[in-house]
Parts: structure tokens; C-alpha cells; sequence
């Protein structure tokens, strides 16, 4: 679940690992698309998910995969894969890095030729069970400025806030989960005003309570109270459909009902977060009423070893 990468030469980052292509816009005409090898699973699932998806634009999630190389080479790796967009973590150890880090991490990104489409602001420490900041006011604020530049430097205009996670060992209660909210709302009121002035959006997640037992927003329709108490048009839902599945959801009717809310989409299969088609999840249908859909479509899944994308070819 953690891998390493580099945000500047010789410095070490912790990444943890949880969370048909329109050529030229999210993904590269190249053969290096299946230049990793064969995929493993039957054909059947991969015609299954990769049939349905010609039209829309996927991005590559650089925290969860390439993880194999350090960070700061996986953009050209995503390039050479025929990707054009990439997204990522905050891949810092702390809310303001160097501005050597920040250097590196722009130039590997504008050196390979790829977008930045989607970055997460600082998280905490991830690879040890943090999961947002929103409700830690001090190191959220002390980010918003430094992510918000970064991504207004790189055309990024997908900032995704994680809510942050009740803490160790405490009771949840009606006036403590209402005092994390107050300040949650509050520090999304301030992320996204800053936001607005580079044209970005700000995007709330929910994930599952299976791998994240103590992140409080577990459903679509909590983040969604979320995101109407801040009232602010550029926070929409970040709609990670491998954990909203795997919390029971239907996935097919939030795209129905929801669609003008969502402001990004992220993709894994059920069981197991590998890449669609891999588990249960209906990836056909899922990627045919994602048709309409003009965003990039996030891939967050795992995978070891080489055919990582092959599942496209389908």
C-alpha cells in the first residue's frame, strides 16, 4: 500500500497507495500504451470495461501507479504509457515544501509533456493512515497558498480537500462531529475562494470505512452536506467510484441523479482496486453514462508488474 518517491533530488517522499482513449487529449496515440505487457485476468473483462470507454479522457494517478519509480520520473513513464494528463497526492511530506521541491516536481511534469489535471491538497501523512487536514485549520491554511500556486503554475484546476480523520481513540458525539464540520466548511470556504482566483475547483471525497475506519465522510450524500454548507458553486463532489461501491452505493444512479455535481470522477474495481474490469463493478455501464462527462476520468487502481493499461485495448 506505500511506495517511495522523490520530490527533489535526493530527498525520499512517502506515496501511499490508498485510494477507448480520445487520442491527443487524455491519452497519446503511442504504442507505448501496452509496452508493459499482458494484463492478467480474462479477455472477457477486459473487452468488458476497455469497449465501453472511447470518448472519454483518462488521466494517470502517479501516487498509485508507476509506483515502481521514483516520483519524479513517473511522468515521463505516463508519457511514454501514451497518457497525456496525469494526476497525483500531495507528494510532500509537509504543507510547504522547498521551493526546490516545487522546481523539480513542475519540471518533471512540464519536461515529460504532460497535464496536470488533478492534485490533492496536503493530506498529512498519508502512508500512515492520515486522510485530509480540513479539520486541522494551522497546516490546512498553511498549504492552501502553496498548492493553489503550484496547481495555478501547471494549468491544474482539480484541487481534491480530504476531510481528515476523527482522532485516535476518540468518541464520536453529535457536538464533536458538528465542531469538525464547522471548521471543515470554514477551510473549504478559504480553499476554494483562493481557488476561484486561478479557475479551479475544489473537490470533497468520500472513502470507505473499510480501509479508512475513522474518515467521517463515507457516502455521496455526505459529502454533498458538505459541499451545500459551503455553499460556494467551484466545490463539487470528488466521486471515487471504487470506494462509493464499496460502501454499498449505486454507483449508476449517482451518475443518473448527481452528474452536475461531480467535478471529478476517479475509477478502481471492486473487490480488490484493481483496473476496471478486474472485479464486479459494472464498468460497461459505468463508462457508457460517463459519456457525457468532460473531465478527465481519474485511474486509482493497483497493479504490480507490467500491462498496467492493457485493459483499454479491449
Amino acid at each position: 500500500m506505500t511506495a517511495s518517491g522523490q520530490a527533489g533530488a535526493g530527498r525520499r517522499v512517502a506515496v501511499p497507495g490508498g485510494t477507448a482513449a480520445e487520442t491527443g487529449q487524455g491519452e497519446r496515440a503511442s504504442g507505448g500504451v501496452g509496452s508493459r505487457g499482458a494484463v492478467p485476468g480474462g479477455a472477457g473483462s477486459r473487452r468488458a470495461a476497455g469497449g465501453a470507454t472511447m470518448g472519454l479522457r483518462f488521466d494517470v494517478n502517479l501516487s498509485i501507479l508507476f509506483t515502481d519509480l521514483p516520483l519524479l520520473e513517473r511522468p515521463a513513464a505516463a508519457a511514454e504509457a501514451g497518457f497525456t494528463a496525469v494526476e497525483m497526492w500531495w507528494p510532500f511530506d509537509g504543507p510547504t515544501p522547498s521551493d526546490r521541491d516545487l522546481r523539480a516536481l513542475r519540471s518533471a511534469i512540464e519536461d515529460a509533456g504532460v497535464q496536470l489535471v488533478a492534485l490533492n491538497f496536503d493530506a498529512g501523512d498519508m502512508a500512515n493512515g492520515d486522510r485530509g487536514m480540513l479539520t486541522q485549520t494551522d497546516r490546512f491554511l498553511a498549504n492552501v497558498d502553496v498548492a493553489v500556486g503550484l496547481a495555478g503554475r501547471l494549468g491544474c484546476r482539480i484541487l481534491n480537500a480530504l476531510y481528515g480523520n476523527t482522532a485516535p481513540g476518540s468518541a464520536r458525539t453529535r457536538d464533536v462531529d458538528a465542531g469538525h464540520r464547522r471548521v471543515a466548511v470554514a477551510n473549504l470556504a478559504h480553499a476554494a475562494k483562493r481557488a476561484a482566483d486561478i479557475g479551479a475547483t475544489v473537490v470533497v471525497e468520500a472513502l470507505n470505512s473499510h480501509e479508512n475506519p475513522r474518515y467521517p465522510l463515507t457516502s455521496s450524500h455526505q459529502a454533498l452536506e458538505v459541499i451545500d454548507q459551503v455553499g460556494m458553486e467551484n466545490v463539487k463532489l470528488l466521486a471515487d467510484l471504487y470506494h462509493l461501491h464499496r460502501m454499498g452505493e449505486d454507483v449508476l444512479g449517482l451518475l443518473d441523479t448527481q452528474a452536475h455535481r461531480i467535478g471529478h470522477v476517479q475509477v478502481a474495481d471492486d473487490p480488490g482496486r484493481g483496473y476496471p474490469g478486474s472485479g464486479r463493478m459494472p464498468y460497461t455501464e459505468i463508462f457508457n453514462k460517463l459519456g457525457t462527462y468532460e473531465g478527465h476520468v481519474g485511474l486509482e487502481y493497483r497493479h504490480e508488474g507490467p500491462g498496467a493499461f492493457d485493459w483499454r485495448n479491449g
